[in-house]
């Protein structure tokens, strides 16, 4: 039995001003933002909604299906309702869209968690279920009586992509239902008892003993100590064999069995996908997570050796690696050329992170974006993320993790020392 659907209208409080960061964060914030920007013939209203958004002239948000609305304030200070509508889905595509999520406990867990993870948005595609909007989806009404995206229009979207990044089920609202109308469906689908499989006629003992039918349930899994275990200790009488350094091999097997915890932490872990597989780690990337792990200074000497560094580029190295692993050494250690998308998307991401008058002045070189006149810098990586660095006796350091918006990096490179951004 379903229960009345009491949150099929939401009102969020206004939010405040959002100087110095993106207004979304998330991938499917982002694709909520470029179905407006993608979609509205004059750009300059699309730039006059984005300033009127981070001023925080967008009142309270009502989010009900298939419409957005807020009283947005112009520059002149004049009031205006604006409303966004997006189709909703019919009943038979929200009947699609239980049986697709079910059919893979992980698409549930995300929309549990408040996610919205991409492949659930590629299954309800392929089951002919648009969940985020696409080019046209989003219509305007405005009491300005601007015929396409006006700035109180664009201001709304752009409000409503910071609402998104918090809860995914504002899409779904919009789209028709709200969260406990849609967690209510899957939970009455995925309760529903899988038909009786027939009685095998004829089946020789082989076959059925293949079947796993005869064999006993696997045992619970042991529960997962609270902390890896503590190699053998190596302070024995008898001296080490030549080109063994026993303080080295003592630390390699703590680090080996710290690295074995984890990995088995994350296998026992419920999750809601299964995590991608890591990358092999080079064996210069390989030293640095070992010497990450703060070793005794000789041992630290030999990481340094090893990976063709000097202990101070290893120190930089073991900065960037805490901020963020092997994409943060990269960023610190690589400098490449960036180009055609790429660099589209980039300037895109600069020019609309701070407002005209606010824009640093920026001189590229490759993948980096230095300050003029100013010890601080942006590093675009390969993934599309900002790291920032600030300039420290001559030569430039980590100074914070990466970001999506370029303004937030960069605040993080000026507001902190590059000792307090690990």
């Amino acid at each position: 039995m379903n229960r009345p659907d009491h949150d099929a209208e939401r009102t969020f409080a206004a939010l405040p001003p959002a100087h110095g960061r993106g207004f979304a964060q998330t991938w499917w914030g982002l694709a909520w933002l470029k179905a407006l920007e993608d979609a509205a013939l004059d750009s300059e209203q699309v730039k006059t909604g984005r300033r009127l958004a981070r001023a925080g002239a967008v009142g309270a948000v009502s989010v009900r299906p298939g419409r957005i609305t807020a009283v947005v304030q112009d520059h002149d200070r004049t009031m205006h309702r604006a409303d966004v509508l997006l189709e909703e889905l019919t009943a038979d595509q929200w009947d699609r869209f239980a049986v697709m999520a079910v059919e893979r406990a992980g698409h549930v867990a995300a929309l549990l968690d408040h996610e919205m993870p991409p492949h659930l948005v590629e299954d309800a595609a392929a089951a002919g279920i648009e969940l985020l909007p696409g080019l046209g989806d989003l219509e305007p009404e405005c009491d300005c009586d601007a015929w396409d995206h006006c700035g109180h229009t664009a201001a709304l979207c752009y409000q409503v992509a910071r609402l998104l990044d918090e809860d995914p089920f504002v899409l779904l609202l919009m789209r028709g239902r709200g969260e406990r109308a849609v967690v209510d469906a899957l939970q009455a689908r995925s309760a529903t008892p899988a038909e009786e499989p027939s009685a095998p006629q004829g089946v020789d003992a082989a076959e059925a003993y293949a079947a796993g039918d005869i064999l006993p349930p696997l045992p619970a899994p042991p529960e997962l100590p609270d902390e890896p275990g503590v190699p053998p200790s190596l302070d024995t009488e008898a001296p080490p064999a030549p080109g063994i350094d026993p303080a080295a091999l003592e630390y390699l097997a703590a680090r080996t069995a710290a690295q074995a915890h984890r990995l088995l932490a994350e296998a026992l872990r419920p999750r809601s996908e299964s995590d991608a597989p890591e990358t092999e780690l080079t064996t210069a990337q390989d030293a640095v997570r070992l010497a990450a792990g703060t070793p005794e200074q000789g041992v630290l000497e030999r990481l340094a050796e090893g990976s063709g560094r000097s202990r101070d580029s290893l120190d930089l190295a073991i900065r960037a690696w805490r901020l963020g692993g092997t994409a943060a050494l990269s960023a610190l250690e690589e400098e490449w050329s960036v180009a055609g998308e790429a660099l589209a998307r980039a300037r895109a991401a600069l020019e609309s992170a701070w407002e005209e008058d606010e824009r640093p002045p920026l001189r590229a070189r490759s993948n980096r974006w230095t300050v003029v006149d100013a010890p601080a810098q942006l590093r675009l990586g390969r993934d599309g993320r900002w790291w920032p660095y600030r300039k420290d006796r001559g030569r430039w350091v980590p100074a914070g993790r990466a970001a999506q918006d370029p303004a937030t990096a960069l605040a993080s490179a000026e507001i902190h020392s590059p000792e307090e951004a690990v």
